[in-house]
């Protein structure tokens, strides 16, 4: 049988982010085929047999890779657009250019997507779809090949609507399926693509949008299909105090309670934003294990107000971090969000006690992994974790009077990758690409993008 070969990574400053916190000033990383077989201070052991390359990080901070729990990649083609709107008001100018989307467009947005996410450090990506238009092709099926391409780790979400606008929703009637549609794709996406082996690269999520844009019938059924097939769910929640409002309209109660009345809070479910919630909503998530994607840009964006982290993090409830579309957060990368929720966390009650950086590394990396129930193979630096990890720049103009490698990364300027493997395998080198042309996918983007806007006009 032939030995795995090893990279040796060697003098980096590391930050394990495992459960005791454990970080090395100076240490060393070995990783065997696709797996971190030693990870310690000082120098790797001298005589490792079958090593393909040596690296000296001195000067870098070795991480995880960081894990994004929640995206839209398909928005990549409609970034800057409702400015100054509140998530309906964004919701209503967006969603009759979006319904115009085909597949070569859903392409060319998830490569951009997903190329920006890799340069700032993502080796776990997630995106959640929930527009298809008749007639549009594979959107998700064009997703799927773009993560393959990218060569990410990745989450697809499937998800759908059928409540429009005739019906009480938000999305107008055109941009839905019916329930049994969205169902029957539901599970021949799970059937086709989903993999649950160990150290899977692809893995389908079942993803009703929100509760203003899907039926209670949805809902339910769409809980009992996941729980059938085995796969985790997911969808938005308690994001604005209007979704608030209409959950207490629609429903006669607010949107936890609406959700645990379908089945939709347990250790299988994450959701994204949950900004407006009570401390009994808190104590109901932490009860049933129900995880959150955090996304300070978009909440801050759409001036959804400050999601209460501390509180969910203090109670146990898994918290990671999400770009969310990037008609939401222009900027499209995670990096960018561990700096911005500690930052704007410290603008709510708990002030400057609400999330040290270790805390914000923390939900980019281990935390995502939780929410997405790979924690027991990415998410941390550990012998027998899956080689997803990062080598970050700190020694450069941005960096290098910050002492404290982690308050470097994360309170400094977008820090350089200089190497980002997934699964054992360089993605980045020096802040570039190895698996595909950003000039290309920057000219094809906008080349979609047009074509996008043509249609919709």
């Amino acid at each position: 049988m032939t030995a795995s070969p090893r990279i040796l990574i060697e003098n980096c400053a590391i930050a394990t982010v495992d459960a005791e916190e454990t970080e090395y000033a100076d240490g060393h990383l070995v990783i065997a085929g696709n797996r971190i077989e030693a990870v310690g201070p000082g120098p790797a052991p001298a005589g490792l047999p079958d090593v393909s390359r040596r690296i000296d990080a001195a000067g870098h901070l070795a991480t995880p890779g960081l894990v994004n729990a929640h995206h839209h990649f398909y928005q990549w083609l409609t970034r800057g657009l409702a400015q100054n709107a509140n998530l309906f008001d964004w919701l209503s100018a967006l969603y009759p250019v979006w319904a115009r989307l085909d597949e070569p467009m859903v392409h060319a947005a998830a490569r951009a997507s997903l190329a920006m996410m890799a340069r700032g450090g993502v080796t776990t990506a997630m995106d959640h779809h929930y527009i298809f238009p008749r007639g549009a092709g594979d959107l998700l099926g064009a997703e799927i090949r773009a993560a393959r391409e990218m060569g990410l780790r990745f989450t697809a979400a499937r998800g759908s609507m059928d409540l429009g606008a005739s019906d009480g929703g938000l999305p107008p009637d055109f941009a839905v399926e019916s329930t049994e549609e969205a169902l029957r794709a539901t599970e021949a996406a799970v059937r086709e693509h989903h993999d649950p082996a160990p150290g899977a690269m692809l893995r389908i999520a079942v993803a009703p949008c929100s509760p203003f844009s899907v039926t209670t019938e949805l809902m339910r059924e769409s809980a009992a299909l996941a729980r059938r097939l085995g796969v985790r769910l997911h969808t938005h929640g308690s994001e604005t105090v209007e979704e608030e409002k209409f959950c207490h309209q629609q429903f006669g109660m607010g949107p936890t309670a609406y959700f645990d009345s379908v089945g939709w809070l347990g250790s299988d479910v994450w959701m994204a934003h949950c900004v407006h919630m009570t401390d009994d909503d808190v104590d109901a998530f932490a009860r049933t294990g129900t995880g959150v994607a955090h996304c300070p840009s978009s909440n801050a964006r759409l001036a959804a107000g400050i999601a209460r982290v501390p509180d969910l993090l203090a109670a146990g409830v898994p918290v990671g971090l999400g770009v969310d579309g990037t008609a939401s957060n222009e900027a499209g990368e995670l990096h960018t969000e561990l700096r911005n929720a500690l930052l704007v966390n410290r603008l709510g009650p708990h002030r400057e006690q609400a999330l040290t950086t270790r805390a914000a590394l923390r939900l980019g990396t281990r935390g995502g992994a939780e929410v997405l129930g790979r924690q027991d193979e990415i998410g941390s630096l550990e012998p027998g974790m899956l080689a997803d990890m990062v080598l970050w720049k700190v020694d450069g103009l941005g960096h290098s009077t910050i002492e404290d490698p982690v308050a470097a990364l994360v309170l400094g300027p977008p820090a350089p990758v200089t190497l980002s493997l997934v699964n054992g395998v360089p993605v980045v080198e020096n802040g570039r690409l190895l698996t595909a042309d950003e000039e290309a996918i920057a000219r094809t983007a906008r080349t979609q993008a047009r074509r996008l806007t043509t249609r919709a006009a």
